[in-house]
């Protein structure tokens, strides 16, 4: 939970193909006070030695379920009142840095990120309250999932400390 906003963070990494992407998500949820990670799909559980390799301890700080299907647990985390932010490229899709965290209206908020080459699918962003993208000023149109983030979970904690 991070300190200032007072909203409970999730992830949920959805079809996440690296281990060592998933490793990474871990040991930054730790340091930015992630209160769970959601690994859905056919994302690697903390219990793969690659998983553990990068996470270098973090696995066991930070909480994380195992789900087959995302769109399920989705739907019960908006049941349970949790504002469901997807970071996709998409049409619909916010600038990251402009976005207003603190207009959502839940008390948690889970951050949706998804497979390193496809993205979320539109059956998985039908779920999302709001869907943010990083501006990118390359000849890439988009960074690694596991940088990526990184980047959004210390927006929204430097946007918690300075509103």
């Amino acid at each position: 939970m991070l300190s200032k906003s007072n909203k409970t963070i999730y992830l949920v990494l959805h079809n996440i193909r690296s281990a060592y992407n998933v490793g990474s998500i871990f040991r930054t949820a730790d340091g930015a006070g992630v209160a769970k990670i959601y690994l859905c799909g056919y994302t690697p559980t903390p219990d793969e030695p690659k998983v553990i390799k990068t996470a270098l301890g973090a696995e066991g700080f930070v909480s994380w379920e195992k789900h087959r299907q995302t769109g399920r647990l989705l739907n019960q985390l908006k049941k349970q009142g949790t504002d469901i932010v997807a970071l996709e490229l998409d049409s619909k899709s916010k600038n990251l840095f402009a976005y207003n965290f603190g207009a959502l209206s839940g008390e948690s908020l889970a951050i949706v990120v998804g497979h390193e080459r496809r993205g979320l699918t539109k059956n998985i962003l039908k779920y999302a309250d709001e869907i943010i993208e990083i501006p990118m000023f390359g000849k890439k149109e988009s960074l690694n999932v596991a940088v990526a983030t990184g980047v959004v979970l210390y927006q929204i904690i430097e946007k918690s400390f300075n509103n």
